[in-house]
């Protein structure tokens, strides 16, 4: 799964590779800003504070796949 940050104004960061080197590559409204070689470079495009990291969940299963609690005999 792919890590990537939000930030104001349409700005995005992810890890990529370019010419074989990892970088952090900064995006606007979809438009590539810059790759970066370090977070200092980074923070020379986008305020570093503004940044949240997107956190994809799960789907959320089909009603058939729920398994249904039984009752215990215990509680009888």
């Amino acid at each position: 799964m792919e890590r990537r940050w939000v930030g104001l104004d349409g700005y995005e960061v992810v890890g990529a590779v370019r010419a074989g080197r990892q970088v952090l590559r900064v995006r606007r409204h979809g438009w590539v800003v810059a790759d970066c070689s370090s977070v200092a470079e980074v923070a020379r495009h986008v305020e570093l504070a503004d940044l949240c990291e997107v956190i994809e969940l799960p789907a959320r299963r089909e009603p058939e796949e729920i398994i249904r609690a039984g009752t215990s005999s215990h509680h009888r």
